[in-house]
């Protein structure tokens, strides 16, 4: 049983530049920097590894001081829980704009919490803040660290000192178990950004990767709040709430999840009409998606499926992930005509029949209808992308199928298929080698995805077909069938030594 990480927070006021430290600290860019007060909202997790000390590292909204997020308040209250499990605690101030009354509530509140407590001033390569640094020191503080968050200046003096008074404690010692649970390996010298478990033989020992993508406003941090069992991300009804993407471990039967809320996207003219913060976060809900190896696709049961759910989806698709389709806010609706679910999933089929693999949920993240069918389900497809046809099985299934229904490409041509054989996983995908150079007509692919998921399951993942040409003895390419012609040299003197004689006068 590994032991549990212990947990830094960063704390301070609005744009002191606590997200440029914590990605500057975790060796990523994970967290969204912006010059605008409040960007951060929800509190985001990185494990860090710092000369073999272990912790995770928390970035958390700014608390009190100026901001123009009508979501302040919530803000604060998830900042002020992420304080209370706080092993140590980083408050950051900014050296240019010196004391102000907003740090001076915030250092009463840190020391009520009987929490350790670091002071770094942030911004000090400005030769403005030389002066206003000195302010700070009579918050009462010690030690007190002059950092450059942006370009590393004290970084690395801070993180020892982290890692010493963790270590003081018995907290983070970076064992073999302990790194394992974070997904790291061990690390001395240098900051360690978090890499991926390696796989292991067992499927049930893998941690699956569910990204939960959507339009806004349509329940994603509802339906994490309700897999998790807790008010890890902010809930509001204002559309665009989420901005970073969030992800938070979760064991459920023994099986392990990263669950990752993602921020709302709009279509492309909309987004780039919100500025940067919504084009960095949906970037960052793209880049889940692609880390994904299952995505949960949200639709609003009260509008249905739109357009740009149908986008949203295809983006899943392209990448090759996994896809679950929860329709939510199944409360709303449930009450109609006994016929509903039947039009209702028709309706959404129609709107997106390149997702006709997908599987259909009807949930309430709020009052937690059939929630945990999410799970189940996605375990399903996470195990079904990973299956593995043998080569056997697969040729007697291609000569079934094609005896039945013979291949037709594009050109009419006269195609055969030799052989088949899947060639990857996640998604599966599989080659075709036929007798000539050609494609198949896309009806006919389409036709053998089909029979593929009859014969071999593979619910909810996209399969992948590929049309190879079956290389020739001595050689691979196209000339390779064709007779070579004698050569001026020692061919054809044997060809003329071999020709027959002409017979003799008598």
């Amino acid at each position: 049983m590994p032991r549990k990480s212990p947990i830094v927070v960063l704390v301070g006021r609005p744009n002191v530049g606590k997200s440029t430290l914590f990605n500057r600290m975790t060796g990523s860019r994970r967290a969204i920097v912006a010059p605008m007060a409040g960007t951060t909202r929800d509190a985001l997790a990185r494990p860090v590894v710092w000369r073999g000390v272990a912790f995770q590292l928390f970035d958390t909204g700014g608390l009190f001081g100026a901001s123009e997020d009508p979501l302040h308040e919530l803000v604060v209250q998830h900042g002020q829980r992420a304080i209370a499990h706080a092993d140590q605690l980083v408050f950051l101030v900014d050296g240019r704009e010196g004391l102000v009354a907003g740090d001076q509530r915030i250092a009463r509140e840190l020391r009520e919490t009987g929490r350790p407590v670091l002071l770094a001033i942030n911004k000090t390569d400005d030769k403005r803040s030389l002066k206003s640094a000195l302010e700070f020191y009579e918050l009462g503080f010690d030690p007190v660290f002059e950092i450059s968050a942006e370009h590393g200046t004290g970084v690395a003096e801070l993180l020892d000192e982290i890692v010493e008074r963790l270590g003081a404690r018995g907290l983070g010692l970076a064992d073999s178990d302990a790194l394992g649970a974070l997904g790291l390996g061990l690390a001395d010298t240098e900051i360690a950004s978090p890499q991926p478990p390696t796989p292991t033989a067992s499927d049930a020992d893998r941690e699956i990767r569910v990204a939960i993508i959507g339009r806004p406003n349509v329940g994603k941090s509802s339906l994490v709040n309700r897999l998790l069992r807790e008010e890890r991300v902010l809930v509001s009804d204002m559309p665009g709430t989420t901005r970073d993407a969030i992800d938070s471990p979760l064991l459920w039967h023994r099986r392990r999840f990263r669950i990752i809320d993602t921020a709302g996207m709009r279509r492309p003219g909309r987004v780039s009409g919100g500025g940067k913060v919504e084009m960095v976060s949906v970037a960052l809900a793209k880049e889940a998606i692609a880390d994904a190896d299952v995505v949960a696709l949200l639709i609003d049961s009260k509008t249905g499926a739109s357009d740009q759910d149908a986008a949203i989806g295809g983006e899943a698709d392209r990448a090759g992930r996994g896809i679950v389709i929860v329709a939510n806010k199944w409360d709303l609706v449930k009450s109609q005509d006994p016929e509903f679910v039947t039009s209702f999933d028709e309706t959404l089929r129609h709107g997106m029949r390149f997702l006709d693999y997908a599987p259909i949920l009807h949930i309430s993240a709020l009052t937690g209808e059939r929630a945990g069918k999410v799970l189940e389900t996605i375990d399903k497809v996470a195990a079904a992308r990973r299956t593995r046809v043998p080569t056997p099985a697969l040729n007697r299934f291609v000569t079934e199928v094609t005896a039945a229904n013979p291949p037709v490409s594009p050109d009419r041509a006269h195609v055969r298929i030799l052989y088949a054989a899947q060639v990857g996983v996640s998604p599966p995908s599989f080659v075709f080698f036929t007798n000539v150079a050609t494609t198949f007509h896309f009806s006919y692919q389409r036709f053998l995805v089909n029979k593929l998921r009859q014969r071999f399951g593979f619910v909810g993942s996209p399969i992948r077909i590929q049309v190879r040409r079956r290389a020739k003895e001595g050689g691979s390419g196209p000339r390779a069938s064709r007779r070579p012609r004698p050569s001026r040299g020692t061919d054809r003197t044997r060809q003329d030594r071999t020709r027959r004689k002409p017979a003799k006068k008598k």
